[in-house]
């Protein structure tokens, strides 16, 4: 099958000169188990995010709390000088604790000092997109995100950070970021079988803004596996790569980032940009009742 260019078409955030090929790769399976530590084999992880530019990649989705800072290290290792059309997106707002946790870590301190360990490991002089990370890996709060946010577009304003996105954030705390700062994209957790944010999907894509899901792949009951597997017989492919074509068909705003440490995954997910699922595929999809779509968190834990 050959993979069209720009990967699943591509997107640009209004207001902005970045353009997204839409589906990119996300460098959490970079690191080691739930992400942290090294990998089992560091070439190999190089080789996974070469091959992923190759493929026609622009967007890479990660953060220097991925290990700690293992897998910002190896995008440097792997990709340093970047080339020029490569967007790479991190996040701040928590750490990791020697437990493997997820701490949050909103004070002007910890998003000083991560805005600058993600300079230091990426290897640049301005990060292009920062998403600041609040609320837990799967439920959003609503508390204000005004204090966390200032610190961010203070460091914008000294030239560190070239845009800035939110992850974890409920609609509510989208409108109030919009207030402080322009907002280019939205990372919160959405697929198949996890479509809670389906009405902030539809006011992003009506504001030019992007919409990123976190585990697009994972948390699928019975029933939607069975749904996957009825529609990736209809259409030749595997349940992956139904799942992941779904999203692109979703919403022209939405940016896919399946993570992957294997090559052959990832020749697979890429292979699902260019898969055009039928009208009547995408109907059994959506006929998935809401109760049906509460899905189980992933064990890999945080974003």
């Amino acid at each position: 099958m050959t993979t069209p260019v720009p990967l699943g078409g591509s997107f640009q955030p209004s207001g902005t000169d970045l353009r997204f090929n839409r589906f990119g790769y996300g460098a959490i399976r970079l690191a080691g188990e739930m992400a942290y530590g090294p990998p089992a084999d560091r070439d190999r992880a190089r080789s996974v995010v070469r091959r992923a530019v190759k493929l026609g990649i622009n967007h890479i989705d990660t953060s220097d709390y991925y290990g700690p800072h293992v897998a910002n290290q190896i995008i440097r290792e792997a990709l340093h000088p970047y080339p020029d059309d490569l967007i790479i997106v991190t996040k701040v707002g928590a750490r990791r604790g020697p437990d493997r946790s997820w701490p949050e870590a909103l004070s002007r301190d910890d998003l000083v000092g991560a805005v600058h360990d993600n300079l230091r490991n990426l290897g640049v002089d301005a990060l292009d997109v920062v998403n600041l990370r609040v609320g837990t890996p799967f439920s959003t709060n609503e508390d204000s995100i005004a204090e966390p946010l200032g610190v961010l577009a203070e460091l914008q304003n000294q030239g560190l950070i070239k845009h800035i996105g939110l992850s974890n954030v409920s609609v509510a705390q989208v409108r109030q970021a919009q207030s402080i700062a322009p907002i280019v994209c939205v990372q919160n957790r959405y697929n198949v079988a996890f479509r809670h944010d389906d009405p902030l999907i539809d006011m992003l894509a009506r504001l030019g803004t992007a919409y990123v899901p976190f585990h697009p792949l994972g948390g699928f009951q019975p029933l939607e596996s069975s749904v996957l597997e009825a529609a990736a017989a209809a259409v030749g492919a595997t349940t992956r790569q139904v799942a992941l074509a779904w999203m692109l068909q979703r919403s022209p705003n939405i940016l896919v980032i399946a993570g992957t440490s294997s090559l052959e995954h990832l020749e697979a997910n890429v292979a699902a940009s260019a898969i055009v699922l039928p009208a009547d595929v995408v109907a059994q999809l959506d006929q998935v009742q809401p109760q049906q779509r509460l899905g189980r968190p992933p064990v890999s834990g945080g974003r």
